[in-house]
């Protein structure tokens, strides 16, 4: 079908659709344990494509959120959290799928927090967690400048044209502080090209209200670690430690280089953290 990824899309023979509200477009890979890895906003699944192979003893389950990547949106009115949340928790019981753990990058840690709340996990893994507002005027007129965006015809297809080449890509990118081969800034440009990815992602932006989730931080006791990178010039540190003073369980590893993509440029790297502290909380062995 001419909306499902290209034939070269990372992990593409490990992907199918399924039906629960939305119409997903999901990766399963591995045995063991399932993880279940939330992008974040403007990606897709495919943002974990060094991630999931380097899982080794983990069965990942990777979708598309609504309206972005190749997962077809069945109501634009459920790009909030809370909404979001429950459609994962949807998704979920259609596939018979039972994760321990989720793995989230940027808006997908809020997402892992609040589903958290309506399903069992034995632990929330933040890589870049955009759990914080924006400072200032921007804090306010951000939030209304992107549904503004989202109600106006043709601004995605406008936006698609525009920046949907790589030079523009990798130009958005590196003013994350992150560096990205090659193929990487293809895919991504591969996403910006399709105007209803576009769509999606203003709509998630327009929809989405961290400062509910975390006014309700002490009732999200599922352990959490949170990983940042002093690179990230889009979500800087300072966000995940004043985020994990709120969280009854939380924990902040810091590292000292890659930038907001850090998954995608050293995914070993960041495995290696996260094993580290699974290890040391007994999770595994």
């Amino acid at each position: 079908m001419t909306d499902d990824p290209p034939k070269d899309w990372p992990l593409r023979t490990h992907a199918r659709r399924i039906r629960a509200r939305h119409d997903w477009w999901v990766v399963e890979h591995g045995t063991g344990p399932q993880v279940l890895l939330l992008h974040g906003a403007g990606a897709s699944g495919h943002s974990f494509r060094s991630l999931v192979p380097a899982l080794d003893g983990f069965r990942c389950l990777v979708p598309d959120l609504p309206g972005q990547g190749f997962t077809r949106p069945g109501s634009r009115g459920r790009f909030g959290i809370q909404p979001m949340a429950e459609d994962l928790a949807a998704l979920c019981a259609a596939a018979g799928w039972a994760p321990r753990y989720v793995i989230g990058h940027s808006a997908g840690v809020p997402l892992g927090l609040q589903l958290s709340t309506l399903m069992p996990l034995d632990a929330v893994i933040g890589i870049n967690a955009a759990l914080g507002q924006f400072d200032g005027a921007a804090g306010f007129l951000f939030p209304l400048l992107a549904r503004a965006l989202a109600a106006t015809p043709f601004v995605p297809s406008v936006v698609s044209r525009l920046w949907g080449n790589e030079a523009k890509v990798r130009q958005l990118i590196e003013g994350t502080g992150s560096h990205l081969d090659a193929d990487g800034i293809a895919q991504y440009a591969t996403l910006v090209r399709r105007a209803g990815h576009v769509d999606g992602t203003l709509g998630m932006m327009a929809a989405w209200r961290v400062d509910q989730l975390m006014a309700g931080a002490s009732g999200l006791t599922v352990p959490t670690l949170l990983i940042a990178n002093a690179g990230d010039k889009v979500v800087p540190p300072r966000v995940s430690a004043e985020a994990a003073r709120m969280l009854p369980r939380a924990e902040v590893r810091e590292m000292p280089t890659l930038g907001h993509l850090s998954h995608e440029e050293d995914a070993r790297a960041v495995l290696a953290v996260m094993k580290d502290w699974l290890r040391g909380h007994g999770q595994i062995s």
